[in-house]
């Protein structure tokens, strides 16, 4: 019997592009391996996409791999999104040669592969994380040691000392490295965009222990985000819990993914993907799900790209619909063509013995809210992401979950951008309602003092920062 192996594969970037590293951690029976590389000028998705690439080079050929990436990148795309990419002769695609090295390397092979949460705790990934970064260490003094005052500086490894406000961050430098520039057909003007950085992970896989506590469902009702118990969950519904705790009235972002435009002939939800936002903040919740239509998917794979074989082993709607109804309800949902999501989600609770989500929920359509701010012109969400200077991610295919994080970017720039405080907002409303009249408000702020460790590793940095820049930093005391 051929041996199990399983891999742990991470990218690392400086700067995007920038200077980068690869890492693969490597189990079989009892063993572990650990290799790394790195290149002088590239991105972390190419990086990602190498880890993966050296990983399955270096086991082999008759081995099962199983394969553990935080990367939907990679992940989504090996296992979804390739297929199109080939029919379109890779038309539009970033990193085809990577793309296509992986998809060679890994002809021939069985692979079984999964997601995992990154920066999470997780022994593998962490040192996963941990080569990829040794990648990019050793690549830098192999650079250094020839190389002129310019490149060193180009490959510094303290991102901070370049970016001192901490707004360039490599999580969102990924979600923008692959931009899609296919235009995408749509009904009445709507556009879907693919999911490159979603959090999505494989269901048929066995969960590692250290991720048992990410499959926790977590719900909001009108007000907070709350626990929900794990036994109302099905284990292919895909729930991401909240990372900034906020209060008040909850909004979700949705889109959903279908095999046609009509559900009065039949047609049917084959994917959801929502995201929440509290007091216009994304609080990191999200839900995701992709759904068997018990139907042929038909020409409507040209538009998302999702095949029949892929959804043969998804759940029916029947299946899914409670922990989606308990995450979904008492919600404002936002969507473009608003209609045409909550025509199918009505269809779909109902006949799963539910009530009309919008029966239980107010209802916003961003699209009408374009028409009448931006009359007589084009206002596809594609359109608008361009109107409004909005990243552009990936477009070869429509999907849910990404397309739900374009129109929350949407949404907050035609409404307004950043809201005033809430202590503004509470003032301006007590003017109105008792003219002449004033409240003052006293709040004592506590007062975090640093620790002995912070204030060295403070020292240190503007030590660094001034060597680098030749002026003192602002931050000095």
């Amino acid at each position: 019997m051929a041996q199990t192996i399983t891999l742990y594969v991470d990218g690392a970037c400086k700067g995007n592009p920038g200077l980068g590293g690869w890492g693969a951690y490597i189990l079989s029976e009892g063993q572990e391996q650990r290799i790394c590389g790195g290149e002088a000028e590239t991105t972390n998705n190419r990086m990602e996409l190498t880890a993966a690439i050296e990983g399955i080079k270096h086991c082999p050929a008759d081995a099962k791999l199983i394969i553990w990436t935080d990367s939907n990148y990679v992940k989504q795309g090996i296992t979804e999104w390739i297929h199109g990419w080939k029919k379109k002769n890779w038309k539009d695609v970033k990193n085809p040669d990577l793309w296509k090295l992986l998809d060679a390397t890994c002809q021939g092979r069985e692979i079984e592969w999964n997601w995992i949460k990154g920066h999470a705790g997780h022994a593998g990934n962490e040192m996963a994380d941990q080569l990829a970064n040794q990648g990019v260490e050793e690549t830098l003094k192999r650079i250094n040691g020839g190389q002129t005052d310019e490149l060193k500086k180009k490959v510094e490894s303290d991102w901070l000392l370049n970016d001192p406000f901490g707004l360039d961050t490599a999580e969102d430098e990924e979600l923008e490295e692959d931009e899609f520039t296919e235009e995408d057909s749509s009904i009445l003007e709507e556009e879907k965009a693919m999911p490159e950085q979603t959090e999505i992970q494989s269901a048929a896989a066995p969960l590692p222990a250290a991720e048992e506590k990410e499959h926790t469902a977590v719900i909001a009702n009108a007000s907070a985000s709350v626990i929900l118990p794990a036994e109302i969950m099905h284990p292919m519904v895909i729930v991401t819990p909240p990372t900034v705790e906020a209060h008040g009235p909850r909004q979700l972002i949705l889109d959903t993914e279908t095999t046609g435009f009509y559900y009065q002939d039949g047609d049917r939800i084959i994917e959801v993907g929502a995201i929440e936002m509290i007091n216009r903040k994304l609080t990191g919740s999200s839900i995701h799900i992709y759904i068997n239509p018990k139907k042929p998917v038909g020409d409507s794979e040209n538009v998302h790209g999702i095949s029949d074989d892929f959804l043969k082993d998804k759940p029916l709607y029947a299946e899914i619909a409670k922990p989606l109804f308990e995450y979904l309800k008492g919600a404002e949902i936002i969507a473009h063509n608003a209609s045409f999501d909550m025509n199918f989600l009505d269809m779909e609770f109902k006949r799963a013995g539910y009530p009309a989500l919008s029966e239980v929920c107010e209802v916003t359509d961003t699209l009408a809210m374009a028409k009448a701010k931006h009359p007589g012109q084009k206002n596809s969400l594609d359109a608008l992401s361009r109107r409004y200077e909005i990243v552009q991610r990936d477009r070869t295919f429509h999907g849910a979950l990404l397309d739900a994080e374009i129109l929350s970017d949407v949404y907050l720039a035609m409404t307004g951008g950043q809201v005033s405080f809430d202590m503004d907002a509470l003032t301006h409303s007590e003017t109105e309602q008792n003219s002449g009249s004033r409240q003052s408000i006293q709040i004592e702020l506590p007062i975090i003092m640093p620790s002995a460790e912070e204030l060295e590793a403070h020292e240190k940095w503007v030590k660094q920062f001034e060597e680098k820049h030749g002026t003192p930093c602002l931050f000095a005391k």
